[in-house]
């Protein structure tokens, strides 16, 4: 899932902290680049603003948890609202054309929030500590998302699952999407998780056994595209945290989700 650009693609992440909400659109409206010629804002303070934007408190657990009354909490509210308006649409408008309506959703930070590992490192990813936290299998929920997914499957939407979790980690997100009620569709035809040892076919372009070269672009974007030209779907929605999560086309509509806390290109 993450890359090692976290801290220092951060000031680039604050603006989505401070716009709060990417709704249906270009993937890349509004992305800001990590180069700079002036002074670089200061880490500390925002890491201030994060906190202020997560409404972070540390629960009885000492785990960190997102405020249900939080500006992060209204900013999904909003696209929670505006998502379920289209999905009603589209998926009638779909049914009516004999088509089969689809979504499609990210994990980390879409369906579960990572917040607690973030505070905890100090924003900063190693793939060990990372590997630990995910399979613990006790992330929150993204506020109103296992929600959207069981609304998109009550208007007979198919929803499948599109994540840079590897392989190795598959018993453990299906395991944590179980305990926040997304339990719809969690079967390996439904949830794409990056498999190098073994990629699959249509992916031969940028990845073969044991070499693996493919971008998150590439590896989400022709994962979509098997989801429509293989499997014979029509993707109404893609929801994602990351702009590359919603690159790459095959998505009739997109929905990024606000994370101010790390930037996957």
């Amino acid at each position: 899932m993450h890359k090692p650009l976290r801290i220092a693609a951060v000031a680039a992440a604050c603006a989505v902290a401070g716009a709060g909400l990417y709704g249906a659109g270009a993937a890349t409206a509004g992305q800001s680049t990590a180069n700079s010629t002036h002074e670089p804002y200061n880490i500390g303070l925002l890491v201030k603003d994060i906190d202020t934007y997560y409404g972070t408190t540390l629960d009885a657990g000492g785990v960190y948890q997102a405020s249900a009354d939080s500006q992060y909490a209204k900013d999904l509210a909003a696209l929670d609202k505006a998502a379920r308006k289209y999905i009603d649409q589209a998926a009638r408008k779909a049914h009516h054309k004999g088509e089969k309506p689809a979504v499609v959703f990210d994990i980390d930070d879409t369906l579960l929030l990572s917040l607690d590992y973030e505070k905890k490192t100090n924003y900063t990813y190693n793939s060990t500590t990372w590997a630990e936290y995910v399979n613990k299998a006790d992330r929150p929920g993204v506020f109103g998302s296992a929600e959207l997914v069981r609304y998109a499957e009550s208007k007979g939407v198919e929803v499948f699952y599109n994540s840079g979790l590897s392989e190795a980690q598959r018993s453990a997100a299906v395991e944590n999407l179980k305990k926040i009620g997304a339990d719809v569709n969690l079967d390996a035809a439904h949830m794409f998780l990056k498999d190098k040892a073994n990629p699959p076919a249509y992916l031969s372009a940028c990845a073969t056994p044991g070499t693996w070269t493919c971008t998150t672009v590439q590896y989400k974007g022709g994962t979509r595209e098997h989801i429509e030209d293989d499997l014979g779907y029509e993707i109404i929605a893609n929801f994602g945290d990351q702009y590359s999560d919603l690159d790459g086309g095959y998505a009739d509509r997109t929905y990024k989700l606000p994370n101010p806390t790390y930037f996957v290109s």
